[in-house]
């Protein structure tokens, strides 16, 4: 089978949370018992982010820590901002796993965004995981949308250093918002991901993944093995990191992933 795209749509896997939370296993088992689509080609317009404004918001909005969004009044979402920054500054959007939130998708990267001088923002999905997951691109999308254009507004944000990411269902729905918005997003890191839902494509980015070789959640050979011969068949660039580990995200992987990005942090971390 010579790719997963076609030009029209991308077919990697699906994914759970991390080890504690149950992974949502039963609820998941649908997904995870062929790494395959589980929801049609969605139209053009399905999964694209629509953002205004050129990303040059004022250097004086939020100061350096975690801030919560303020979109909603329960499931919202976090803004870090480091202690050091270069204006204009790179933005990762980091999305968590099954039944998680933004707070623990910005504990898996906080002190790597620290170190390179990344905004993080967080935001929390409308349901236990993200739409397409559970059926289509919908009201997740929208509501990432809100949250960059409010993080534009605040922030110097470098439009061009934009990058989706996410640990394991959240790695998952990276890889699709991603390779979906290329032209919003220059990479995807995805950390631990089983799933892509079929895509039409705008762009490849360039995608980071990594994934644990004692993985039992979901085996590296059905899910980010096979992602990574898919992605590349289709002529993505990809760069594959395997750990020894089960379901998880370490701190070490997360630096390799944050400079093969933007590269060493000495060069980004100096104040303006």
């Amino acid at each position: 089978m010579p790719g997963t795209l076609q030009r029209s749509g991308r077919t990697p896997g699906t994914a759970g949370l991390g080890p504690g939370a149950g992974c949502q296993q039963a609820a998941d088992a649908r997904i995870r018992s062929s790494v395959m689509p589980v929801s049609p080609i969605e139209p053009s317009a399905f999964g694209r982010l629509t953002l205004s404004g050129d990303g040059h918001g004022t250097s004086l909005g939020p100061g350096p820590g975690t801030h919560r969004l303020g979109l909603a009044s329960r499931r919202d979402g976090v803004l870090f901002v480091p202690a050091i920054t270069r204006p204009p500054i790179p933005l990762l959007v980091m999305l968590h796993g099954s039944a998680g939130n933004g707070l623990m998708a910005l504990d898996l990267v906080r002190s790597a965004a620290e170190t390179h001088g990344v905004v993080v923002l967080a935001p929390d999905s409308l349901k236990i995981t993200w739409d397409v997951l559970l059926d289509r691109f919908g009201p997740d999308v929208r509501f990432i949308e809100r949250a960059l254009e409010r993080t534009f507004q605040v922030l110097d944000v470098d439009r061009t250093r934009l990058a989706v990411g996410g640990f394991s269902d959240g790695a998952s729905y990276a890889l699709a918002l991603g390779l979906r918005n290329a032209e919003v997003f220059e990479i995807v890191l995805a950390f631990s991901p089983g799933y892509v839902a079929p895509v039409a494509l705008s762009g490849a980015p360039r995608v980071f993944l990594s994934h644990g070789v004692r993985d039992p959640v979901l085996p590296i050979d059905a899910c980010s093995r096979r992602i990574a011969q898919m992605l590349r068949q289709d002529g993505v660039e990809v760069q594959s990191l395997e750990f020894d580990g089960p379901h998880s995200v370490p701190a070490g992987v997360v630096g390799q992933a944050m400079t093969w990005w933007l590269g060493p942090p000495r060069a980004r971390s100096a104040p303006f």
